[in-house]
């Protein structure tokens, strides 16, 4: 079990309140701090059994923690580690849930003005389109992948401490460099969290489109469940990493381009190859992770 006596979960949201919860769940007997932008969402978490204090005042917060979770969108990060910065101790742990690493460390970067040794980014591959403490559950993270991403300046024993948390709550721990991660994570989560709100949005500003959404079958919602996901969170780490997931929009641009050219060409051969190929990828990828239809 982790070592830090107090923990403050800056967002005590899904991803947050899901960490408090799964951290009771393995018998964690320390005090769990927790802080937001709306009192009533806090007090929710406090009467849930979430969280044991709460304030509005990050700062407030981070002068009583050992350890800090930052659950908030990325471009928000750099205020609350600003506010961690003024008052935190030298030995605390510093760490993030964010969907991207190299914007969070320069964030960092510019929050401390050097690297804290206690910092160590993560990112676990975890979530659901709900949002909110309310929709906070204890096994969100069982048997998923949390990713580590030190920096150079990380302290050993804050990467322990980081990788202790999330094996407390259940998920697999590995390390990757951030630059690679953020180039992985626009492939196969920022992309398709892309198409589906643009989908979505192209079907729902067509003069038919109740008609559309009444008749849409199991598949389209399937496919357009992340849709749902908070905009608010999707626009930052589209920002973020913006770079990486214009070029992955690029590419898939193109491959639509050239299907629909074979649509048009009444290619029946290239339209089944690359169908195929999609799918013994797809079946590939199943076969090889046992993943059926997790988030």
């Amino acid at each position: 079990m982790i070592q830090s006596q107090r923990i403050a979960i800056y967002g005590v949201g899904l991803i947050g309140g899901s960490v408090a919860l799964a951290l009771r769940a393995a018998g964690y007997e320390g005090t769990i701090l927790g802080f937001g932008r709306r009192e009533s969402e806090l007090t929710r978490a406090v009467a849930l059994g979430v969280i044991d204090e709460f304030s509005t005042e990050a700062d407030k917060i981070a002068a009583n923690a050992d350890l800090h979770l930052l659950c908030v969108p990325v471009l928000a990060m750099e205020s609350v580690l600003a506010a961690i910065a003024r008052v935190c101790r030298d030995d605390a742990v510093i760490t993030d849930v964010g969907s991207t690493k190299q914007s969070v460390i320069a964030a960092a970067r510019r929050a401390f003005g050097a690297l804290p040794s206690g910092f160590v980014p993560a990112h676990p591959i975890a979530g659901t389109e709900r949002t909110g403490v309310a929709a906070a559950f204890p096994e969100l993270y069982r048997e998923r992948l949390a990713i580590l991403t030190p920096t150079a300046q990380s302290a050993e024993s804050a990467l322990r401490e980081v990788e202790q948390l999330w094996r407390a709550c259940g998920a697999r721990t590995i390390r990757m460099a951030a630059d690679h991660h953020d180039d992985v994570l626009a492939a196969t989560s920022h992309l398709p969290h892309m198409l589906a709100f643009a989908l979505v949005e192209m079907l729902a500003t067509r003069p038919d489109h109740d008609e559309i959404f009444m008749y849409a079958a199991g598949g389209f919602r399937d496919f357009t469940r992340i849709a749902s996901s908070s905009p608010e969170m999707w626009r930052d780490i589209a920002l973020a990493n913006q770079q990486a997931v214009s070029d992955n929009l690029a590419a898939l641009i193109g491959g639509l381009q050239t299907l629909k050219q074979a649509i048009d060409d009444g290619d029946a051969a290239q339209i089944e190859s690359r169908f195929r190929c999609a799918k013994q990828a797809r079946d590939a990828y199943v076969a090889l992770t046992g993943d059926r239809g997790a988030s």
